[in-house]
């Protein structure tokens, strides 16, 4: 029967901290658009213009980094300048304006809350600091150089660990002993 409930939480702590977090993001994002609409009421225009059209506020692209042009592959032929002519012509690699960045971070996240829901029905609390320290590595890059991605970052991580956090130690308290 404990391996039922394990099962639960874990699945529970994984899969629903997803709309949890969402509903954080949002709330933010609201929070946010508040504060710069009082500052904009207060004193005359916002620097950054009306928080409802600023694609950054919740954004997970950052319209500074360019993208590097991709490599041609081992199947990919070079065309013919006929065939070049001919075809229409699409926009290239280089005139994207905007990177993704803290890609996977749905599928990471679902690790992260399983890992810190499992660390605590196991009686290791320890393995978060573990998980924090592994997710944190290996974002470093980005969040130095995006502060966009790195507001999302905190903001996501912490959610995701107290979800994960509060259905372990619920599971753990109710139904494991």
């Amino acid at each position: 029967m404990n391996a039922l409930w394990i099962t639960l939480a874990l699945l529970t702590a994984g899969f629903v901290g997803w709309p949890v977090t969402a509903w954080v993001f949002r709330l933010a994002r609201t929070i946010d658009d508040r504060t710069i609409d009082d500052r904009a009421d207060a004193g005359g225009a916002a620097a950054g213009g009306d928080a409802a059209e600023d694609p950054s506020a919740d954004s997970t692209t950052d319209p500074d980094i360019q993208p590097a042009a991709e490599p041609a592959g081992p199947d990919t032929a070079t065309p013919t300048p006929a065939a070049a002519a001919a075809a229409p012509s699409a926009p290239s690699a280089e005139t994207v304006s905007s990177v993704r960045i803290l890609r996977g971070g749905a599928i990471i996240g679902i690790l992260e809350r399983f890992a810190v829901c499992l660390a605590i029905l196991a009686g290791q609390p320890v393995a978060i600091a573990y998980v924090v320290a592994i997710k944190g590595l290996g974002r470093f890059a980005e969040l130095k150089a995006t502060p966009v991605a790195a507001e999302r970052f905190i903001i996501g991580t912490l959610t995701s660990m107290l979800w994960a956090a509060g259905v372990a130690a619920l599971a753990k308290v109710l139904f494991l002993g």
